[in-house]
């Protein structure tokens, strides 16, 4: 029994951060329960992963009935997580002063971009642009490129789901003490702009040039922060920032003095990652690992996310489970007396509307004036 064991999160069925913050309170140990537009035979593939451990109710919330027992629900949950744009909940009767007048205890979770207020506030937006407004963007990519995205793991994920599960089991552990509940404003671009704290520092401490890519030591500027390309076409990381971990490397490459001594003179690093370049394509990536993995050289190969788990280290750590038949990321992090524990696979949406109604209390009647009126499925 995970450490969230006896609390109940009723998940407004969204995309991306929402899906992720509802299948991590999942994960461990909250009964999540997905209220979902339209009934399906089987589970989206999009919902694959993020549906594990949930349960499925269809609600119309287009009808009064659907919306009334969506309200009725509520009383019995702990958090509502709300995927929409400011004003949709409020639209459908279901905002959060209507569900706080119902259930004075109830967290309500708002996940937004752009937050609730603000001149962006009603705009569209996708982590793409949630980075682009706080400089993670600006700060990806090569020096002569465009700047890339490192996929959408910064706004979406790092300061979307993240930031929800974060915001929602502060707000858990304050309702403890106070019996009252809250709502928490989640917004991807301030997530976004939290994960940029230390380029902050570095920019401020006069270490970090703010106005180039790739010229600083986290952004693929140095040679002892990189990747390279091997014999095999296959890419190894190396991260030997500190100086015993670079003499280290320096003697497991065969690197030499006159070319590599000066570590951090930055005139030298364009240099230098061409020389180191020239030295990796020499092995494969596999002779690589043979020589360097495990010491404190800090490298480790670049795997494709379908190669990761095949990798030693994370079948000793189980790191991965099999659902479904779908490889995914075990439940993180680990703990010691409550572990965390994956129940079942995604369900088809409305899989379990009879089975969560009736035990929050509705009788068999009403569940069925509610599928005769077309408010649940």
């Amino acid at each position: 029994m995970g450490p969230l064991n006896g609390y109940t999160v009723i998940e407004l069925a969204g995309i991306g951060p929402a899906p992720m913050g509802g299948m991590m309170l999942a994960d461990l140990g909250a009964e999540v329960i997905r209220v979902d537009r339209a009934a399906a035979n089987a589970p989206s593939p999009l919902e694959s992963v993020s549906g594990r451990g949930k349960k499925s109710v269809v609600l119309n919330l287009k009808s009064a009935q659907g919306v009334e027992a969506l309200l009725r629900m509520v009383e019995n949950a702990d958090v509502v997580i709300d995927p929409f744009r400011p004003g949709v909940c409020e639209k459908l009767g279901v905002g959060p002063e209507t569900c706080l007048a119902r259930n004075p205890k109830l967290i309500f979770a708002r996940m937004t971009g752009w937050g609730q207020d603000g001149p962006l506030a009603a705009a569209a937006g996708h982590d793409i642009n949630y980075i682009a407004l706080t400089g993670a963007l600006y700060a990806n990519g090569e020096a002569a490129g465009r700047p890339m995205p490192p996929l959408n793991l910064v706004g979406d994920m790092g300061g979307g789901g993240m930031l929800l599960v974060n915001g929602v089991l502060a707000a858990l552990l304050e309702t403890a003490s106070s019996g009252q509940g809250q709502v928490i404003d989640v917004a991807m671009v301030d997530g976004a702009a939290q994960l940029m704290w230390m380029f902050h520092t570095f920019e401020a401490a006069g270490l970090w040039n703010a106005e180039q890519r790739e010229a600083n030591m986290l952004d693929g500027g140095t040679h002892f922060y990189n990747t390279y390309e091997c014999s095999d076409g296959e890419y190894v990381s190396i991260g030997s920032i500190e100086p015993q971990f670079y003499a280290l490397l320096m003697e497991k490459a065969g690197l030499s003095d006159a070319d590599f001594a000066e570590q951090n003179n930055a005139q030298r690093w364009p240099e230098q990652k061409q020389a180191l370049g020239e030295v990796i394509r020499r092995k494969t990536r596999d002779e690589w690992c043979e020589l360097m993995e495990g010491t404190d050289v800090c490298f480790a190969p670049v795997l494709r996310f379908t190669e990761a788990p095949q990798h030693s280290a994370a079948i000793a750590r189980d790191s991965y489970i099999e659902l479904d038949g779908v490889v995914q990321p075990a439940p993180a992090p680990r703990f010691s007396r409550t572990p965390s524990k994956v129940e079942h696979g995604a369900h088809a949406n409305g899989a379990d509307t009879q089975s969560v109604l009736g035990a929050m209390g509705f009788e068999a009647q009403e569940i069925a004036a509610l599928r005769e009126a077309g408010a649940i499925s």
